[in-house]
């Protein structure tokens, strides 16, 4: 995520001096925290929480569950994600729906945060948990904040309740009001009532926006911040609270490149929980905030189970479930290699997924050039074929690929390598339907594990038996012979420990490099 990386980066390479310590002194733990408490400083973080953090990082650090552990690093390391943990609210926080529709949602803001936009990914968010949403339009002051409103509204494909035209013009206590009146008559189980906002804090503002909690008593008044804003985060968030008194916090433009010390600061300063995020322009650029999640993605640990979700959201079970039949059966076609594309693209930006990763801030770089738009490309040339060329790529004769690249807009180059990759991704399918472990091309052998071509390779032991090396470079051959009649292993063969493809021993997997991501970027369609 854009806004942590600074600190994610900062916190990784401080953590990073520390693995190579058997045992944790005062002065490790002291100059550890130092560098937690700059790195927090760095990203924007209030004075205020940075000093409880750290003191009771330091404290926990020097205890006793820190002394008698076999790693201490990892320790430290899973000390601070629980801290983090709780600066970001403990646990999570879901919305508090009334026994008596509707639910009445109010959102407050200054000017610029994002109320609006969030108002329509909010709707959109209820609409997929099955609520009737109704958007009202109580901005009236801000140009063409309602025509904003009604068009977000029609891209969530919500109502808007938007009587007057704004720019000035109307009452917005009487439009809220009148909004809940008209949600109950229409039967719609949730309101949610934009209101206006300012460059900064003033009475006008406050008074307009409690004139509104007081007409429509909202069940749910949430704070809607812009995670770039800094330092003013935490004034602004005390002046919203003292003078609306919210029930919860929205964190918006979370992918911005601002330092996120926002984030780390609202929910502690003011004990009100952050209960969504806004990780893009788009409407499904929205998600429920889990604070052990973010604080995992901070520390460079993944989010596996955020992935998971909307994987399980974009990918149609039943779907894949004949797609797996025709995997086992060898049935797989370019029909389905372009659905499970389509699907993929439906599951949001890849950049995003692979930035759930553990690890993944490591190949931040990688990421960066990761091109999204040659899975497009490589859906332009499948569109290009006929359905009995999408069956059977064997039909692909030379005219029919200058066709195809025509249509497509491509070269036949790229026709070419979309039909040999696509070949190598149905056989690492097929590997996987029965049971077995790819070998993705690029990356080697998985430790411990089968797959198309792992029986080709010999072990040192084999190659003994069988006479010796069989390498075609004789340089090569001689250095291999001499390896096996001393009894050392050969390079790139040798026997993996047992359970070291499942974490139980042996040699720590390598992280991804850039080759590899270059390669998964060619199996989705990279040139």
């Amino acid at each position: 995520m854009a806004t942590f990386g600074t600190l994610s980066d900062r916190l990784a390479d401080t953590f990073k001096h520390l693995r190579t310590k058997g045992k944790l002194s005062a002065s490790d733990v002291d100059g550890t925290v130092r560098e937690i408490r700059r790195a927090l400083l760095d990203a924007d973080v209030s004075l205020d929480v940075v000093k409880q953090f750290t003191a009771r990082v330091r404290e926990r650090a020097l205890g006793d569950e820190v002394n008698k552990a076999l790693n201490p690093a990892q320790q430290v390391v899973q000390i601070v994600n629980e801290e983090l943990v709780g600066i970001l609210g403990g646990q999570q926080r879901r919305l508090q729906f009334a026994k008596n529709p509707p639910t009445v949602i109010m959102l407050a803001g200054l000017q610029g945060a994002g109320k609006t936009t969030l108002a329509g990914k909010l709707a959109k968010h209820l609409v997929k948990e099955g609520h009737t949403p109704i958007l009202v339009a109580s901005d009236l002051q801000r140009p063409n904040a309602v025509n904003q409103l009604q068009v977000v509204g029609g891209q969530a494909g919500v109502p808007v309740y938007a009587p007057e035209p704004g720019n000035g013009v109307g009452d917005p206590v009487k439009v809220a009001k009148d909004g809940v009146a008209h949600a109950a008559r229409a039967q719609h189980d949730v309101v949610i009532i934009d209101t206006a906002g300012r460059l900064g804090v003033d009475a006008e503002l406050m008074k307009q926006a409690s004139n509104i909690r007081r007409a429509t008593n909202p069940d749910e008044v949430l704070f809607v911040i812009d995670a770039m804003i800094g330092q003013d985060a935490v004034a602004t968030a005390k002046a919203f609270q003292d003078g609306v008194d919210f029930t919860g916090v929205v964190l918006s433009k979370l992918d911005g490149d601002a330092r996120g010390g926002a984030a780390l600061s609202v929910a502690s300063v003011t004990g009100r929980p952050i209960i969504f995020a806004s990780t893009g322009e788009g409407l499904d650029d929205f998600e429920p905030f889990h604070p052990d999640r973010m604080a995992s993605r901070i520390l460079d640990l993944g989010d596996i189970l955020t992935l998971i979700e909307q994987a399980q959201q974009a990918f149609d079970e039943e779907e894949a479930m004949k797609v797996a039949e025709k995997l086992a059966s060898e049935q797989f076609t370019l029909e389905d290699f372009l659905k499970q594309m389509q699907q993929l693209r439906g599951a949001g930006s890849i950049k995003k997924m692979l930035g759930m990763l553990p690890g993944a801030g490591g190949m931040k770089q990688q990421l960066e050039n990761f091109d999204e738009r040659e899975i497009v490309r490589t859906e332009a040339i499948i569109q290009s074929m006929t359905p009995a060329e999408r069956k059977n790529t064997k039909l692909l004769n030379g005219s029919r690929r200058l066709r195809i690249a025509k249509g497509a807009g491509m070269t036949v180059t790229d026709v070419n390598q979309l039909v040999q990759r696509f070949e190598q991704a149905a056989k690492m399918m097929k590997t996987v339907a029965r049971g077995g472990v790819p070998q993705i091309p690029g990356m080697g052998p998985i430790p411990g594990a089968g797959g198309y071509g792992g029986g080709k390779r010999q072990s040192a032991k084999n190659k003994k038996k069988s006479g010796g090396s069989r390498s075609g470079n004789p340089a090569k051959r001689a250095a291999e012979n001499q390896a096996i009649a001393e009894g050392r292993p050969v390079a790139g063969n040798a026997e993996e420990p047992k359970g070291a493809g499942f974490g139980l021993g042996g040699a720590k997997a390598p992280s991804p490099s850039a080759d590899d991501l270059a390669n998964f970027q060619k199996l989705l369609g990279g040139r």
